[in-house]
C-alpha cells in the first residue's frame, strides 16, 4: 500500500464516512468533521441569519470566528446595523467576533487561529489562505457553514489531488509569491483547478515563508480549486512561534511514496514578474511583454476567445497611453502581510509616487499596521505620497477607490472581474506589490528586472510579531449569561427566504442565456452600492445579473409578479458561477423565481449553493444541445422525483422548438434530500424538529 499525501492524511483524520479513505474515488461524497468555521460580514450576516433560523442555542463547532472586514464604509445605518447584529448574535451563540479595523479575515485568521492539520470552512472563497500553514481550508456558501455550526457533518466531493512540485529559488525581490500563483494560472487557467486540491511540494517550498505560501493558496481560488495546501514544516513552526502560538504547530508532510493524480512542475528560478490582464485572473502574461509592446494579436493566441475583446480593449488602451497608469492599490487578503508591505516600504523610501498616479496601501491586519509603524516603515510609505487605507477589504471588493472613466488600475488583489472596481470602463491589472510599487514611482509599466536605481530590501521574517488581540470580542463563558443577550436587528435585516419542496416537474422560461466563465460578480454584483444589502434578499435581488443584462430583473418581475418559485431557467456555458462563495448569487435569483441552471459546467461552490437553496445545477449530457436553445424558449424538466445517488440523467423537452434532450447531475443522498425539501435550511429544521420530538417521546416513555 502506497503512502499518503497531505490531503489524504487530513481527510483520513476527519473522516466519519462508512468506508476508509483508500476506498474513495474522485467525486465520491466523503463526510468529515470540522474544526473551525469563519464568516465575514458580507456573506456572514446571511449565514448567521440562517443559523438563527435553525433555532439552536449555540454553535457546535470547536472554534467559530465572525469577522467584520468588508462592509466598513458605513455611509448610512445599514452596515452599522449589520455589525451590531453580528456582535450580538456571536455573543449569544458562542462565537468570537473580530471588530472592524482588526483586519482582513484571512490575514487575521492566519496570524491568530489557522492551524496545521485542521479542516476549516469559511463563507469566503479565499478561505484557502489557511493552507499556507497546512490547514485544509475550504470556501463554501453561508448556508453550508450555518448547518455545520448546527452540528451537521460537512460533505465534500472526494478531490483530484494535484502535486505542484516547486524547485529553485525566486529571483528576489522583484519576483514574488504572487508571481508563482500567476504562473500557475498562466499554465492552467481559471478552470484548471476544478474538482481539485493543489498540494505544494518539492525543494522550492523551503524558499517560501508561511505568509508567502498563504499568498499562493489564497489566489488558488481563481483556478477553481477546492483548496490549496502547503506542508507544515520548520518555516511553519517559525511563523507560529513568532505569532506566540508555537503550541499550534504540528509537523505535516506527505509520505515519500505518496501518490497524486497529477503533477505540475514549476522552477521558481525561471519565473519573471507576471500580470493578469483585464478582466480575468487567468489572462496572465509577463510584465516584460507589455513593456516590449508584444503585438496584441500574439497575446490573443494564448487565450480563449471569450477574453479577446477585453484584451484588445484594455491592452490597446495601455499601448495608446504609452503604458501610463492612473491608479495603484496595494493590499487585499492576497498581498497585505508584514513581509510584503515591508518590501513595499523599502521601494517607496525617499521616493515620490508619480504625479499621474493615485496610490493606496491597505495593511492586512491591525497588527501588521502596528508592526510597520513600530519599525518606521509606515513613515516610508506615507512619505512617498501613498494614501493609507484601513485594514479591510476596501477596493478589492469595490468599496471605494473606484478608478476614473477608462482608467488603468494596477492592483495586488486576486480578482479583476468586469465592473469589480466600481467602474465598468476601467481595467484592472493584477500583479505583485513589488512590481506595482515600482510602477507607482515610474508612472507607467516598466520591467523591474532591468531597474538599476531602486534596490528594495529583502526582509527576513521576524522572530516576534506584534500579537495584540484586543479587537476580538469573546462570548461569555456562562451559558446563562448568553441566554440573556438580545440579538439586535436593524430595519434593513430581513428574514431568510425559503424555497418550496421540489416537485416532479419544472416548466420554465429561459430568461437568460449566457456564455462561458460567468462569475458570481456577474450574477450578483459586488461594490459599495450593493454590499450593504447583503442582509436583505428582497432588496439585493433588484441587482441580479445587472452587469450583463440591466433589464433582467424587469423581465423576471414581469414573468413572475407574484414571486413564485421555479418559474424560469438560466442557460450557461462552461464554468458558470466562478469566483466568490457568495450564496447571494443563488439566493437572490431564487427569490426572483430561478428553478434551475443548465450549463456546460458549473463552478463547485456555486453548484453547491444552488443545491443548498433548492435549485437544480444541471449540465448538458451533450454540450452541443447548448446551441439549440434560445433565450425565451420554454423548457420542461421531467422525472425530478426519480433522482438517485450518483449521476442522474433527466429528460428535458424544449416545448418551443419541439425537441427533447438530456441533462445530468451528480448528487449524494443528502443533496437529494435537500432538493426534495427545498434546500438545506428546511431539511435541517426538519431533522432538529424530529430529534426534539423523539426526545420528548422518550421522556414520556421513561
Amino acid at each position: 500500500m502506497s503512502g499518503k499525501n497531505i490531503v489524504q492524511k487530513i481527510l483520513e483524520a476527519h473522516n466519519i464516512s462508512e468506508k476508509p479513505i483508500n476506498e474513495f474515488k474522485l467525486g465520491d461524497p466523503i463526510f468529515v468533521t470540522i474544526d473551525q468555521c469563519i464568516t465575514q460580514d458580507a456573506t456572514g450576516t446571511m449565514a448567521w441569519l440562517e443559523f438563527e433560523a435553525i433555532n439552536i442555542p449555540e454553535v457546535k463547532v470547536p472554534l467559530v470566528i465572525s469577522y467584520i472586514d468588508h462592509n466598513m464604509l458605513q455611509t448610512d445605518f445599514r452596515n452599522a446595523d449589520d455589525h451590531q447584529f453580528l456582535r450580538t448574535i456571536a455573543a449569544k451563540k458562542g462565537a468570537i467576533l473580530s471588530k472592524p479595523g482588526n483586519g482582513i479575515i484571512h490575514q487575521v485568521h492566519l496570524e491568530n487561529f489557522a492551524t496545521p492539520g485542521k479542516i476549516m470552512l469559511g463563507t469566503d472563497s479565499h478561505t484557502p489562505t489557511g493552507g499556507g500553514v497546512g490547514s485544509l481550508a475550504i470556501g463554501v456558501g453561508g448556508l453550508v457553514v450555518a448547518t455545520v455550526m448546527a452540528g451537521e457533518p460537512f460533505e465534500l466531493k472526494y478531490p483530484n489531488v494535484v502535486k505542484v512540485n516547486l524547485s529553485g529559488k525566486l529571483n528576489r525581490p522583484w519576483v514574488t509569491a504572487m508571481d508563482v500563483i500567476l504562473e500557475l494560472l498562466k499554465l492552467r487557467g481559471v478552470k484548471g483547478g476544478l474538482k481539485s486540491i493543489f498540494e505544494y511540494s518539492g525543494p522550492g517550498v523551503k524558499d517560501l515563508t508561511a505568509p508567502e505560501r498563504a499568498t499562493i493558496t489564497n489566489m488558488g481560488a481563481e483556478l477553481g480549486a477546492t483548496t490549496s495546501i502547503f506542508p507544515s514544516d520548520e518555516l511553519t513552526k517559525h511563523f507560529l512561534k513568532a505569532q506566540n502560538r508555537e503550541e499550534d504547530y504540528t509537523l505535516l508532510v506527505a509520505d515519500d511514496d505518496a501518490e497524486y493524480d497529477e503533477i505540475v512542475e514549476i522552477d521558481l528560478s525561471k519565473l519573471e514578474p507576471n500580470v493578469a490582464l483585464p478582466h480575468s485572473p487567468g489572462s496572465v502574461v509577463k510584465i516584460r511583454e507589455l513593456v516590449e509592446r508584444v503585438p496584441i494579436s500574439k497575446l490573443l493566441e494564448r487565450f480563449p476567445k471569450k477574453v479577446h475583446v477585453d484584451i484588445k480593449t484594455h491592452v490597446g488602451r495601455l499601448y495608446e497611453r504609452n503604458l501610463e497608469v492612473d491608479q495603484v492599490c496595494v493590499g487585499s487578503c492576497t498581498n497585505a502581510s508584514y513581509l510584503v508591505l515591508a518590501t513595499t516600504a523599502s521601494i517607496l523610501k525617499d521616493q515620490t509616487v508619480a504625479s499621474n498616479i493615485s496610490m493606496t496601501v491597505s495593511p492586512g491586519s491591525k497588527n501588521v499596521f502596528m508592526q510597520l509603524a513600530k519599525e518606521g516603515l509606515l513613515t516610508d510609505i506615507i512619505g512617498s505620497g501613498v494614501r493609507i487605507l484601513e485594514s479591510g477589504c476596501g477596493p478589492c471588493i469595490g468599496m471605494g477607490q473606484t478608478p476614473p472613466t477608462n482608467g488603468i488600475s494596477v492592483r495586488t488583489f486576486n480578482r479583476n472581474f468586469y465592473g469589480r472596481t466600481g467602474e465598468k470602463t476601467a481595467g484592472a491589472y493584477l500583479m505583485s506589490p513589488t512590481s506595482a510599487s515600482l510602477i507607482a514611482l515610474k508612472g507607467k509599466f516598466v520591467d523591474s528586472l532591468k531597474e538599476k536605481t531602486i534596490k528594495p530590501k529583502i526582509f527576513d521574517e521576524p522572530d516576534d510579531f506584534i500579537t495584540s488581540k484586543n479587537m476580538f470580542i469573546y462570548p461569555p463563558k456562562d451559558k446563562s449569561a448568553r441566554e440573556k443577550i438580545e440579538i439586535i436587528k436593524g430595519p434593513n435585516i430581513a428574514d431568510c427566504p425559503i424555497n418550496d419542496p421540489l416537485s416532479s416537474e419544472i416548466k420554465g422560461l429561459v430568461l437568460l442565456k449566457t456564455t462561458d466563465d460567468i462569475t458570481t460578480d456577474d450574477i450578483m454584483m459586488a461594490g459599495a452600492k450593493v454590499l450593504p444589502l447583503r442582509s436583505n434578499i428582497p432588496a439585493i435581488s433588484q441587482y441580479v445579473f445587472n452587469p450583463i443584462d440591466e433589464k433582467f430583473v424587469i423581465k423576471a418581475k414581469k414573468l413572475n409578479p407574484n414571486n413564485k418559485r421555479r418559474v424560469f431557467i438560466v442557460i450557461a456555458g462552461n464554468n458558470y458561477g466562478q469566483g466568490s462563495s457568495r450564496e447571494h448569487a443563488a439566493i437572490a435569483p431564487m427569490w426572483l423565481g430561478l428553478g434551475a441552471v443548465l450549463a456546460k459546467s458549473i463552478a463547485r461552490i456555486h453548484r453547491d449553493n444552488l443545491i443548498q437553496w433548492g435549485m437544480l445545477p444541471l449540465e448538458f449530457v451533450d454540450p452541443k444541445d447548448y446551441d439549440k436553445i434560445n433565450q425565451e424558449d420554454v423548457l420542461i424538466l421531467k422525472g425530478l422525483d426519480a433522482l438517485r445517488e450518483g449521476i442522474s440523467e433527466i429528460e428535458i423537452k424544449n416545448e418551443t422548438k419541439e425537441f427533447t434532450f438530456k441533462a445530468k447531475l451528480n448528487l449524494s443522498s443528502k443533496e437529494i434530500e435537500m432538493l426534495s425539501k427545498g434546500g438545506a435550511l428546511p431539511l435541517i429544521k426538519t431533522k432538529i424538529s424530529q430529534t426534539i420530538n423523539l426526545a420528548v417521546r422518550s421522556e414520556d416513555f421513561l
